[in-house]
């Protein structure tokens, strides 16, 4: 299982890792910060980068605000860090 940290940018112009912000990542995203869509778009873009099913991808803390720990089972903390750093635009 693995975690990590990430800053998101809510309406963005698409869904990405854009750098890093200390220990987090920053994430933009282009859902809207409404109804729990930005929540949804993070999970989604965690799923698909990790290559596991949406059921397996959680927001631990963060639900409200831009300062997230998103949790993913299914793989390691290296591997999770080296997929998100492959990803930086």
């Amino acid at each position: 299982m693995a975690r990590v940290a990430v800053k998101v940018h809510p309406r963005a112009k698409r869904t990405g890792v854009t750098g890093r912000l200390g220990d987090a990542y920053k994430l933009d995203l282009a859902a809207p910060p409404i109804e729990g869509k930005a929540n949804e778009e993070c999970r989604h873009f965690f799923a698909e980068v990790a290559g596991v099913p949406l059921a397996r991808v959680r927001i631990v803390t963060g639900q409200t605000g831009r300062l997230k720990v998103v949790e993913v089972e299914g793989l390691d903390q290296g591997e999770l860090d080296a997929r998100l750093r492959s990803r930086i635009a």
